[in-house]
């Protein structure tokens, strides 16, 4: 038994080395993120930034932890989801969608992740395109963007060691109610574990009757991790596939055995490329091959799809990610949503005092070293 302890290796941000390779994954996942606002102009393919996107990951991720032997890389592949879309836009050139092109006006939800040794820190944000402080977002885009953003903080706050995870449904949606708009009914937010990021505690947002039924409900605990996901809407917060095709994936453990020998090929791939990582179908080395195998996959659960969704036509969508580390001393936004006040003018704002006192509470409590300073 006392091998056996010796032998287990540590996998919670309570050791310092787990912690640094989810603030590493952050750090390159933020800088990837201002590279990939940047070409979010007018004019801009959304494919070619989705590919700029996981090209940036992969040669950052590259040039670090250089002698060890580990999995690193995409956590998350880079999606683009523009106005009335929610989720998962990341088109293959193949696609119908390949074209499509940002536009000024459009509100862009930017989503991407980077995992080092099987660690992801994901981050996601809004923006509209052609938006700056001379030219500010105001009306309807204003309130769902400054929604979102207030609800990601306080979620923030919420998520702390012995509360429960409906108490941060309940505060998001009480801060939509403030901005007349709705979180997106049914979206989960997911603890990350080494090599998962779909781990058994979750926050769910809007639900339905259909959803809690089966919900469970639990409390945070220390040197836990959390990828925090807020999607708040200006229609009903009820979401639904069109026509765009999936083409996120992410393997599953299931174990059965493939007819089709393309279909094995591609699985086979899968696990070697992207682990038990979200992955696009773009990172597979033959588009064709991995459009035929990918069906029997998905119709026998060896991969889950991350299905393109919709609100209604008219809707706009915000969303904001961190990836929240729970620590002794606090919590750590690892990834840097990356809101900008300057940009997002909202008539609207909390009056609710809790709320108010709440959002005014810091993170993270200051260090035994700077109380002792702050005294002096």
């Amino acid at each position: 038994m006392a091998d056996k302890a010796k032998q287990e290796v540590p996998t919670t941000i309570a050791d310092s080395n787990v912690m640094s390779k989810y603030k590493d994954a952050a750090n390159i996942a933020n800088d990837v993120l201002d590279k990939v606002i940047q070409q979010c102009v007018d004019g801009a393919k959304i494919l070619d930034i989705c590919v700029a996107g996981d090209k940036a990951i992969v040669e950052a991720t590259k040039a670090v932890y250089t002698k060890k032997k580990f999995s690193k890389g995409i956590g998350f592949p880079t999606t683009i989801s523009v106005n009335n879309c929610v989720a998962h836009f990341s088109p293959l050139p193949s696609d119908p969608e390949a074209s499509t092109i940002l536009k000024d006006g459009d509100v862009a939800k930017i989503q991407l992740g980077v995992q080092i040794d099987g660690y992801c820190s994901t981050v996601a944000h809004t923006l509209v395109v052609g938006a700056s402080a001379e030219k500010p977002v105001t009306g309807e885009k204003a309130d769902v963007i400054q929604a979102a953003h207030i609800a990601l903080e306080a979620a923030c706050r919420v998520i702390r060691p012995g509360n429960k995870n409906m108490e941060v449904t309940k505060i998001v949606d009480d801060i939509s109610k403030t901005f007349e708009t709705k979180p997106v009914e049914g979206m989960l937010t997911h603890q990350q574990l080494k090599d998962k990021t779909d781990g058994k505690k979750q926050i769910i947002l809007n639900p339905a009757e259909s959803h809690m039924r089966d919900f469970e409900r639990c409390t945070f605990e220390e040197n836990e991790v959390y990828a925090v996901d807020i999607l708040i809407s200006s229609g009903e917060g009820k979401v639904r596939q069109l026509n765009a095709r999936t083409t996120v994936y992410k393997k599953t453990d299931s174990r059965y055995q493939l007819k089709m020998k393309t279909s094995r090929d591609v699985l086979h791939e899968i696990k070697n490329s992207a682990g038990h990582f979200p992955f696009s179908l773009r990172q597979l080395s033959d588009e064709r091959k991995s459009r035929m195998g990918i069906v029997e996959c998905a119709k026998h659960q060896c991969v889950i799809p991350y299905d393109v969704v919709y609100e209604r036509e008219g809707a706009f969508v915000a969303q904001f990610m961190t990836t929240l580390l729970v620590t002794k001393n606090g919590n750590v936004m690892a990834t840097d949503p990356k809101f900008n006040p300057a940009v997002i003018k909202s008539d609207k704002s909390i009056k609710d005092e809790e709320i108010v006192k709440l959002l005014a509470t810091p993170l993270k409590e200051p260090s035994a070293n700077k109380k002792k300073a702050e005294k002096k």
